[in-house]
């Protein structure tokens, strides 16, 4: 998505880009807003990932040094994304292979190298719904404060809150239609952090997308799946923060798990074919939810 900053919007707004190599971003309100985009991991990289991970498998694209970040200047408080802690959340929660009809396929080819064993979940399907870290002047010269947020079906955190990071559960919403509206869109970026094409037999794809407006910032982190003539499973968490006098500024958070199989589709009257869906914003409607939850953090300076 291409857009066109105006010069007029950014200063009325007080708001300033910068960019250097593949990291560009914007500060504004007190925060400091940045994407990095480069290539994928090299395979020396690789190998020391699947060290620290643990595995023997990864997804055929890994853009290890890409990254979203949003830090909240006053408090240290950091939002990012990045493909490592999506990944250990995907070892984590280790969901069983996903079946396809190609799976006997795979076991039985010729060659044992071109074998393929489906004893993970090769989908890369992840719980992950961003990264947290407070830094102060004595953490940016030792070490972060720093976990990564989970989300399950039981919804409960995988990982500890501490009094500086404390998400709540709340019936507030995100306001979609209000971001709807014609605002000038001050900063655009997409960031992937890994894809995989599933032996041609479909797609995982994990991206982060943010939005900074006058008004506020907004971004939606997505997994996206689908195995051809299988399943089809959408995974996403939204964040809004409006921009205000507070010096305590409230982020809400909003996960939604969405899932089905083609034949359940199918069953509703949707089309079978896999080529029909790739475009998770149009079909999303048609997946039925297994899980929400709304949260919000109040940064505290």
């Amino acid at each position: 998505m291409a857009v066109e900053i105006d010069d007029k919007d950014l200063k009325a707004a007080g708001a300033e880009l910068f960019a250097d190599g593949g990291n560009r971003g914007v500060r504004i309100h007190g925060w400091l807003i940045e994407s990095r985009t480069h290539s994928i991991l090299n395979s020396a990289a690789i190998q020391e990932w699947e060290h620290k991970l643990d595995t023997n498998h990864l997804p055929e694209m890994v853009f290890g040094e890409n990254t979203l970040i949003l830090k909240h200047l006053s408090s240290g408080t950091k939002i990012h994304f990045n493909a490592f802690d999506a990944l250990c959340g995907w070892k984590q929660e280790a969901l069983p292979p996903v079946e396809v009809p190609a799976a006997a396929k795979w076991k039985f080819r010729s060659k044992p190298s071109q074998q393929v064993i489906l004893d993970y979940d090769y989908t890369f399907t992840t719980p992950y719904c961003g990264s947290c870290t407070v830094e102060n002047d004595k953490d940016m010269l030792h070490s972060d404060r720093r976990y990564s947020i989970f989300v399950w079906q039981n919804a409960k955190e995988t990982s500890e809150e501490t009094s500086n990071i404390l998400w709540q559960d709340c019936k507030e919403q995100i306001d979609l239609v209000a971001l709807a509206s014609k605002e000038p869109i001050l900063f655009y970026d997409e960031v992937v952090l890994y894809e995989d094409e599933l032996a041609d037999n479909g797609v995982s794809l994990l991206t982060v997308k943010v939005r900074v407006m006058p008004s506020s910032w907004f971004l939606l982190l997505r997994f996206w799946l689908r195995v051809d003539g299988v399943l089809i499973r959408l995974r996403e968490t939204r964040m809004h923060c409006v921009f205000g006098g507070s010096t305590n500024p409230i982020i809400l958070r909003e996960t939604c798990w969405r899932e089905s199989t083609f034949e359940a589709l199918s069953a509703k009257g949707y089309p079978f074919d896999a080529a029909t869906y790739n475009d998770p914003s149009i079909i999303s409607q048609r997946l039925p939810i297994i899980m929400h939850r709304a949260q919000k953090l109040v940064i505290s300076s």
